[in-house]
This record gives structure tokens, C-alpha cells and sequence, in this order.
């Protein structure tokens, strides 16, 4: 297992470096200037804003500009946001933890919607249960989360004042009240995550069930006499759940994108919300480590999919 985590980790650097590469190129391509204001600021001289330009390198050829950006991230320093005026590192490590903390929490929502709902669809196929779940299963994945999310704030926030529709990184209380003012700002946000990705994952689940259900070991588990539920849980759903690892390590990517348009929606102070004022501030530096940050984020969790695998299948190995 040792070995291959650390080939695993061997192959993930050139896509690192690939992804860094098409990254930076892409940003250093597109069209608009970080010092556009300082240029139509007639209280600035030009000289100043040149010296400026060329004291962090605008002005350099990209592969240039790109080796001095690779060399500082090998030393730990990210870069200087040009608008907030904070270390690229330091903001990133503001707002990681409450994206990581929403979107962890909705993906253990939908495992926890998508493994029940499915395996009883599954093993209880064309009764109203399943076709009440595909019903829901299909409205649930195509509402898009901008709506939902827009939905719930109406209902709970609006007319039924349950819940605050702004997320407060700042709350002024202690103890038991501060966790239950952030549990109540982060129900709806982690709602609509969870919601979306259950509804698609019940549907994958449900059709991984049934194709292993059918197979020849489950009916001779079966006629040996074996409980329902234990053929079920030992031999059904452990085989099952191999496909879906398998998609949701794959659309950790979609989860991210997802959580952008939701941390908007709720204005929660995450990296998604941080990705999209530096976007719009042409902030380059934090759109790239924030870009980068991603990236990483997805490897790992394709990383921790193959490990996955070897629990759930004892077939694979890993020398």
C-alpha cells in the first residue's frame, strides 16, 4: 500500500505541473489589466504605476513570469493579492476550512440519502417505493442548485424566518450559541449540495444494486439459505458501491463548481466566493492559487477513491 501511495503521488506531480501550466497561460492570455484602476487614477503618476508594473513582473514574458510563480509556491509563498493586499496564502487559509466543512458535510448527506433510497429502490424494483424515489430522483438532479438554493431561502428564511440567508463568518456569542447559530446558517447551504448530489447518486446507486443483484453468487447465497438482509449487505451492496466510489471521485470536480454558485447565493465567506470577487477583480494571483487549490483538492479525492477500492475489494492489489 506504501508503494503505491507513493507512485500514486509520483504520477500526481506532472499533473500538477501540467495543470499549473495551462492555468497560468490561460490567466496570463486573457483580456484585462489588475492595475486598470491605478492607470485611470489621475492622482497616480505613470511613473509610479510603471515602477509598480515592474517591480511584480506584469510586464514579463509568460514562461518567465511562470517559473518566478513556481519557484516562490515551492518556498511557500503564494503571492500578494493585488486588491485585498493580504498574502495569497493567508486568504486561502481563512476560507478553506468552511469550504471544506459545507461541502463535506452535503457529500455525507447525499451518501446518506443515495445509499438507503437506492439499495431499498433496488431491491424493491417497480413498487411504489422506487417509483416514488425515481420521481423525486429526477426532480431532485434537475433543478439546478441556484434554484433550490433561492427556493429555501423563500421558504425558510422569508416567510417562515427559520434561518438566516447570510452566512456570518463574525457571530458575537459563546459556548452552545455560537455552534448553533453556524449549524443554522450552514443547514441550507449544505441542503442544497447534499439534495443535488443525492438525487444523482440514487439513481447510480439503485442501478449498481440491481446489476449485482442479478448475479449468479447472490442467487446461490440465496438458495443456501442465507438471510435476505445479510445477502444483502455482505454480498450485494459492497460489491455495488465499487461503481459508485468510482463517480463520486469523479464529480468531486462538479461538486466544487457547485459549491461556488452556493457559496454566492449564501454569501459563505469560502474560496468559491473568494474565486469569484478575484475573477471579477481581475485579481490574478488568487485566481490562480485558488484554481490550483482545487486541483489539489481533486487529486486527492481521486487518490482516496483508488484506496477505497482495496476496502471494498479485496481482489485489488496495490503491488
Amino acid at each position: 500500500m506504501a508503494q503505491y501511495l507513493l507512485r500514486r503521488l509520483l504520477i500526481a506531480i506532472p499533473s500538477l505541473l501540467g495543470i499549473s501550466v495551462i492555468l497560468f497561460t490561460v490567466l496570463a492570455l486573457a483580456p484585462g489589466d489588475p492595475f486598470e484602476e491605478l492607470a485611470t487614477n489621475p492622482a497616480i503618476p505613470p511613473e509610479v504605476r510603471l515602477a509598480l508594473r515592474a517591480s511584480l513582473g506584469i510586464d514579463d514574458p509568460v514562461h518567465i513570469r511562470y517559473f518566478r510563480w513556481l519557484t516562490s509556491m515551492l518556498q511557500g509563498e503564494w503571492g500578494f493579492s493585488f486588491v485585498s493586499r493580504v498574502d495569497v496564502d493567508q486568504l486561502i487559509l481563512q476560507r478553506l476550512p468552511v469550504t471544506l466543512v459545507v461541502i463535506g458535510l452535503s457529500q455525507v448527506l447525499a451518501l446518506a440519502i443515495a445509499l438507503p433510497v437506492g439499495i431499498m429502490a433496488a431491491t424493491r424494483p417497480y413498487s411504489i417505493f422506487d417509483q416514488v424515489a425515481n420521481t423525486l430522483a429526477f426532480v431532485g438532479f434537475s433543478l439546478p442548485t441556484f434554484f433550490t438554493g433561492l427556493l429555501l431561502i423563500m421558504l425558510f428564511s422569508i416567510h417562515l424566518d427559520w434561518l438566516p440567508f447570510v452566512y456570518r463568518a463574525q457571530i458575537d456569542a459563546t459556548g452552545w450559541q455560537w455552534w448553533w447559530e453556524h449549524i443554522k446558517q450552514s443547514i441550507m447551504p449544505i441542503a442544497v449540495l447534499g439534495l443535488f448530489q443525492g438525487a444523482a447518486w440514487t439513481r447510480f446507486v439503485r442501478s449498481a444494486v440491481l446489476d449485482v443483484v442479478r448475479l449468479d453468487y447472490v442467487t446461490t447465497a440465496r438458495a443456501k439459505g442465507i438471510p435476505e438482509r445479510r445477502v444483502i449487505n455482505r454480498h450485494v451492496v459492497r460489491n455495488a458501491l465499487i461503481p459508485v466510489v468510482t463517480l463520486v471521485a469523479l464529480q468531486m470536480p462538479a461538486v466544487f463548481g457547485g459549491a461556488i454558485v452556493t457559496e454566492q447565493i449564501f454569501r459563505v465567506p469560502g474560496i468559491g466566493s473568494l474565486l469569484i470577487s478575484a475573477v471579477l477583480a481581475n485579481d490574478t494571483p488568487v485566481i490562480m492559487a485558488v484554481t490550483f487549490v482545487f486541483a489539489c483538492l481533486v487529486i486527492f479525492f481521486n487518490l482516496l477513491a483508488d484506496v477505497i477500492y482495496g476496502w471494498l475489494d479485496p481482489r485489488i492489489s496495490y503491488s
